[in-house]
């Protein structure tokens, strides 16, 4: 059966050139810097063992049935307490549960995104993001950034001259650059917001995953009457449990809540009650210090190899946290075409255009992912990729 007459006109916008791109590291023999896994070694199986006991014991079939699409009011309030460390205070009812970040992405879009509707992003930007507000064909303003992340100057232009529909930023360890936004100017990006009632999106996936540093409060704490807030348990318990939540104005809130409900009714139940007990019990806080141990020790084996090994025409990030090192290599530089060289000696990275709204921009640059590779495995993959890059330039 051909289905192209049957397609939605959306769908020419639903790509998948990425998961293309990395469907090779799923080989064996690559070491892939590629995605952005936590380390399985980072996964508190023992504690899951006893919290499951627990969940099963506490909730019986609850933890089985269907939930409220908000999601279980246990998990919910358990991170308003969580949350109070980031100085974020709220009721349960400003809380809802979704699957991942990107779940929550994609109701975004769908209850906020018109054809055409433009989009403040930073550039580079989250490529998950673009493949959930892709489909509801928005068009995209890159907010400049540098060295300490988003230009304000840039944000308001673009706000003062252009309409937006919806600001998206990543405050706190970017995904893909690492760079974290300093309070001045959060400050800044907060005043400019509120002042021209734009709707910011704050997508905090990596808040917790500190190893340097002072931490930063989320520029929701600054405008929450402006700011949908999200982040995951994705990075601190286990990706595959699909545990992300938003903290909103209630409004948005409940329209959140319509869109959930049409996609999948509710967040998988048995997963929030074990992530409410993670919380509640004080696990998380406890294992917290053995995750940043992993990737402090993994991060800094990259960041002493790239000084090692890679030219020095390039430049990279030198985050305080996260899960990302972003590299920019000389002008004329086409790193999609140095990812497939690379794949040949067995070492896969992320080719920095594909975070880019814009076509065209960011060829000299990549993503570097450290949290799924040990010590050993990070010095020869950038040996290795500095060896390409050399006999390529």
């Amino acid at each position: 059966m051909n289905i192209n007459n049957l397609k939605a006109e959306r769908t020419n916008r639903m790509t998948g050139a990425i998961s293309e791109l990395l469907r090779v590291t799923a080989r064996p023999e690559i070491i892939s810097l590629a995605g952005g896994l936590p380390a399985p070694e980072s996964f508190p199986l023992s504690i899951i063992n006893i919290l499951h006991k627990k969940t099963v014991k506490k909730y019986k079939a609850n933890a089985f049935q269907y939930g409220p699409t908000n999601g279980a009011k246990q998990l919910r309030d358990a991170i308003v307490r969580w949350i109070k460390e980031r100085h974020i205070k709220v009721l349960p009812e400003n809380v809802g549960i979704t699957s991942g970040s990107q779940g929550a992405l994609d109701c975004l879009g769908k209850i906020f995104i018109n054809k055409n509707d433009i989009i403040a992003v930073e550039s580079p930007t989250y490529i998950g993001a673009l493949d959930a507000f892709n489909p509801y064909q928005p068009e995209y303003a890159e907010i400049e950034t540098d060295d300490n992340g988003v230009v304000p100057s840039s944000l308001e232009k673009i706000l003062k001259t252009r309409k937006i529909k919806l600001v998206y930023l990543i405050p706190t360890f970017q995904n893909p650059t690492g760079r974290t936004v300093s309070r001045e100017r959060r400050i800044q990006i907060a005043g400019i917001i509120k002042k021209n009632n734009a709707l910011l999106i704050e997508d905090d996936p990596y808040n917790s995953i500190r190893f340097r540093g002072i931490p930063v409060d989320p520029i929701y704490t600054l405008i929450p009457e402006n700011t949908v807030y999200l982040s995951t348990f994705s990075k601190v318990l286990a990706p595959g449990l699909r545990i992300g939540y938003y903290v909103a104005p209630v409004e948005v809130g409940n329209l959140l809540v319509s869109a959930k409900q049409s996609i999948d009714l509710h967040t998988n139940s048995y997963g929030q009650y074990l992530a409410a007990e993670y919380l509640s019990t004080g696990h998380l806080k406890k294992h917290l210090p053995k995750i940043l141990k992993i990737y402090k020790s993994r991060q800094e084996t990259m960041l002493n190899a790239l000084a090692k090994y890679f030219p020095p025409s390039f430049q990279w990030t030198h985050p305080e946290g996260g899960m990302f090192i972003w590299i920019e290599g000389p002008k004329g530089l086409d790193t999609e075409k140095l990812y497939w060289k690379a794949i040949k000696k067995n070492v896969a990275f992320v080719p920095g255009a594909y975070f880019f709204a814009r076509p065209g921009e960011g060829k000299n640059t990549m993503r570097l992912n450290y949290t799924n590779v040990n010590e050993k495995s990070i010095e020869k993959a950038i040996n290795i990729l500095a060896e390409v890059i050399k006999n390529n330039l």
